[in-house]
């Protein structure tokens, strides 16, 4: 597997989660997503919402690329979140929408990659404005890395509120 296809494999198994995710906190009452259970992000909704406004931010920055990425585009629309523990979606219908957006924009764009796009330092600043010079195929892996770091601290709120996400592992969408 070449490094264009794991970025595929990764934006599909992003998709994949985020909708069994997005349907166990379903099954929960608003009250129950709202619940501080003393997570970093405090609540199952707020972790969640942490999500959707990271992966936004670096979104955007990768839209900063000289390749463009048009399918990016739409994010352009979008004010940059300033704060990542803000609850931005206090409903879970509307953030959950915004989630299915943006994983259907993660798949359009990883498929729009080039193996030379991987090899750019992508120049973006961070969220207290100091400016970073990274490898772009380096701050991807961070990308999806980041996604599921956070989707198992939801995953285990989600546990412990009594409901089973089921098999969260990469390996079911590996051949």
């Amino acid at each position: 597997m070449n490094r264009i296809e794991h970025i595929a494999l990764l934006a599909g198994y992003n998709q994949w989660m985020n909708r069994k995710v997005y349907d166990a906190a379903g099954t929960l009452t608003d009250a129950e997503l709202g619940v501080d259970r003393h997570a970093f992000f405090g609540s199952i909704l707020g972790t969640l919402n942490h999500l959707v406004l990271g992966d936004t931010v670096w979104l955007k920055r990768f839209a900063g690329h000289p390749a463009g990425f048009p399918a990016l585009n739409p994010l352009r629309a979008i004010d940059t979140p300033t704060d990542l523990k803000q609850l931005a979606f206090a409903d879970i219908r509307e953030l959950s929408a915004r989630r299915a957006w943006l994983d259907e924009l993660i798949i359009e764009w990883a498929q729009s990659l080039h193996e030379s796009d991987l090899d750019h330092r992508l120049h973006y600043h961070n969220m207290r404005g100091a400016p970073a010079n990274k490898p772009f195929f380096s701050l991807l892996v961070h990308f999806f890395n980041h996604q599921t770091h956070h989707r198992g601290q939801a995953t285990t709120l989600l546990t412990q509120a009594g409901v089973d996400v089921g098999d969260t592992d990469l390996l079911a969408l590996i051949d």
